[in-house]
């Protein structure tokens, strides 16, 4: 059985077991997290009934907190000596799905 969640403005595919990284959520190493999920399949059987899915949920326990990879922005503008350099880490965070309730 797997399902597709809408995580942080994505869609993942998760099963029970998957460890992912997703936009940060908030809680502790430990803490659960319920996820809505928009499509179920079972076998052959693939749930996407409004309805059903509000009775659906996924739950996950947050591992821990991680940062993405660095990315750095360069701003420069020709023979004004303008430069300006700039970066960022998106703050993560990595869950592990424990659970498929449909």
């Amino acid at each position: 059985m797997y399902a597709i969640v809408r995580a942080g403005g994505r869609q993942e595919k998760v099963s029970v077991g998957d460890v992912l990284l997703v936009d940060k959520v908030e809680g502790q190493p430990g803490d659960s997290v319920e996820f809505a999920p928009l499509l179920l399949v079972d076998g052959t059987t693939v749930t996407s009934d409004a309805d059903a899915l509000a009775k659906a949920s996924v739950t996950a326990e947050v591992v821990k907190a991680a940062k993405g990879p660095k990315i750095t922005i360069m701003k420069y503008k020709n023979k004004t000596g303008y430069r300006k350099r700039q970066g960022h880490r998106q703050p993560l965070t990595q869950v592990k799905i424990t659970g498929i309730n449909a």
